[in-house]
């Protein structure tokens, strides 16, 4: 190893966790994971850590927990480590202060094909936007956000009925072994970087919100398909449902393209036996698994048994 490493791995969630993991399986020395404070989670609203804490403890790895990243005793503790690189997987924005600490760089792991998706949320915007293509690249922090020197980058296919879950799934297995072959790169001493290219109008993978996961029902039939299994499983895309009385808010999951070919103005209901199409701008979608409200997520052939779909029904 031209290059002896003292690694600081940044991250909080799931997706996170076989970076760290995998850098620990080659005996990489990470010394020290640093990850959000504890918050309350799960139904019971219980104080617990994030899933990378959880891993630094299995592995007796020492943890930092900084409520402000330029909070001076945070950076104190980070310098007494020593620490030549970082590795940053879902985790926060960070000041020039930490990501220009140490001697090999900081780099981090996105979830696109840079320079496209930049943003907090570019696995699901790929699926949302249809894209038959994406993948996962590291590159070295910068002054702004995910504009940095690229690294390295891998690619796989999205397939035409795949959800954000299940490229979730896939990008972040792939993310893990990219991680580990920057790192690899950077301990040789052989790393090479490129710019990333200028696009006029790069697609852009903004955070998700109640107002853009919401369903426009005068969107295509693609689109609108697109849309839910994009949001699925989290958080859903929601939309209201009027069934004879006040509108409700209810989330859709999963939908296919139908072909009947009645006409109807967008957002209208039908039921047909055990199934419930709905009415796009220029089509049908059978609507699949749903959730009512303060109701769990359900195939929709079991709501319609205890459900009555009114002739006046639409998705608002």
């Amino acid at each position: 190893m031209k290059n002896p490493l003292r690694i600081a791995f940044m991250g909080t969630p799931e997706f996170a966790v076989p970076s760290l993991q995998l850098l620990l399986d080659e005996n990489y020395p990470v010394v020290l994971v640093v990850t959000a404070p504890d918050r309350p989670a799960g139904r019971g609203r219980k104080v617990q850590g994030s899933a990378v804490k959880q891993c630094a403890e299995k592995n007796g790895i020492p943890i930092l927990q900084p409520e402000r990243l330029k909070d001076p005793e945070f950076l104190h503790q980070l310098r007494e480590y020593r620490i030549n690189l970082q590795v940053v997987v879902a985790f926060r924005m960070l000041p020039e202060a930490v990501w220009a600490l140490p001697e090999f760089g900081t780099f981090n792991l996105h979830a696109s094909l840079l320079p496209d998706y930049r943003g907090a949320a570019p696995i699901h915007w790929a699926v949302i936007n249809g894209e038959n293509e994406t993948g996962v690249t590291t590159f070295f922090i910068d002054e702004q956000i995910d504009t940095g020197h690229i690294i390295l980058q891998d690619k796989t296919p999205v397939g035409p009925e795949e959800t954000t879950g299940s490229l979730y799934q896939r990008l972040m297995g792939m993310g893990a072994r990219l991680v580990l072959e920057t790192v690899m790169q950077i301990a040789s001493g052989n790393v090479a970087t490129r710019p990333q290219k200028h696009l006029k109008t790069p697609k852009k993978a903004p955070k998700l919100s109640p107002d853009n996961t919401r369903l426009d029902w005068t969107g295509s039939q693609k689109e609108v398909y697109n849309k839910i299994r994009g949001l699925c499983p989290h958080p859903g895309a929601w939309t209201y449902f009027e069934n004879g009385g006040e509108a409700e808010r209810v989330k859709i999951f999963r939908t296919k393209i139908d072909t009947h070919s009645a006409e109807a103005p967008a957002g209208s209901l039908m039921k047909l036996e055990k199934r419930l199409l709905a009415r796009t701008s220029d089509g049908w979608l059978e609507v699949l698994e749903m959730q009512l409200p303060g109701k769990r997520r359900m195939f929709v052939e079991d709501i319609l048994n205890g459900l009555e779909i009114q002739k006046s029904a639409r998705f608002l």
